[in-house]
């Protein structure tokens, strides 16, 4: 039922919609973090590509003193492993992987979706997209890392899934140590992952956006 599904902002760039790019936001954000992104990622208006932004639940988040917050999961300790609430962000995934069966069923098959997370987002769609039993487009990680690298069941649907990681190397909040480490773990596991970085804190990029825009064309396109 639609009360079930995370609440979302949606962008098309088209009429006719023939790919989605569903996409979360990091800690303390929202749906809306991402959406000015959307013109700048060169989609023609013939080419109708449906954006979702979800927005994360509000919850008491440990390493914020228990300051409630929109979050995907709680964050037990700022420790380089990062400690966190394994079952909150298995069940963000679920509710991520409803979106994608909403997609489908409206029409776009699951090989014409992308899932991508910023931060926090980012350890979601790992999870999401490697554990998920239908092919994706692929999947996109940004200023993030692989918090359930050692416990995720990896569906063999996606075990070829185009995969982009990017991370800026003066990231003071997840250090880019973390996006190498995710990286290294995807291709212990047989994934090739195209990484890239970036002269940035835990922030997004011009020149990244416009490495998204190439990536995102090359895994949907027209």
């Amino acid at each position: 039922m639609a009360e079930n599904y995370l609440p979302a902002i949606e962008v098309e760039t088209g009429e006719n919609i023939t790919a989605s790019v569903i996409w979360l936001h990091g800690l303390g954000a929202s749906g809306h973090d991402f959406e000015p992104i959307v013109p700048h990622l060169g989609f023609a208006k013939q080419q109708g590509v449906r954006f979702v932004f979800p927005h994360a639940p509000q919850r008491p988040v440990t390493i914020n003193n228990g300051v409630t917050m929109p979050a995907w999961y709680d964050i037990l300790s700022m420790s380089l492993e990062r400690e966190v609430d394994s079952a909150q962000l298995r069940q963000s995934a679920e509710q991520t992987i409803a979106l994608v069966e909403r997609e489908i069923a409206r029409g776009v098959p699951s090989e014409r979706i992308v899932l991508a997370g910023f931060s926090q987002g980012g350890a979601v769609v790992y999870e999401a997209a490697l554990s998920f039993s239908k092919p994706l487009a692929g999947l996109m990680v940004l200023s993030s890392y692989f918090a359930t690298a050692d416990s995720i069941d990896i569906a063999e649907a996606n075990k070829s899934i185009p995969i982009l990681v990017c991370h800026g190397t003066h990231d003071p909040v997840v250090p880019e140590q973390l996006g190498q480490q995710a990286v290294a773990h995807l291709k212990q596991a047989g994934y090739s992952t195209d990484y890239k970085t970036y002269p940035m804190d835990h922030s997004v990029s011009m020149p990244q956006i416009q490495d998204i825009s190439t990536w995102l064309g090359s895994v949907l396109p027209a």
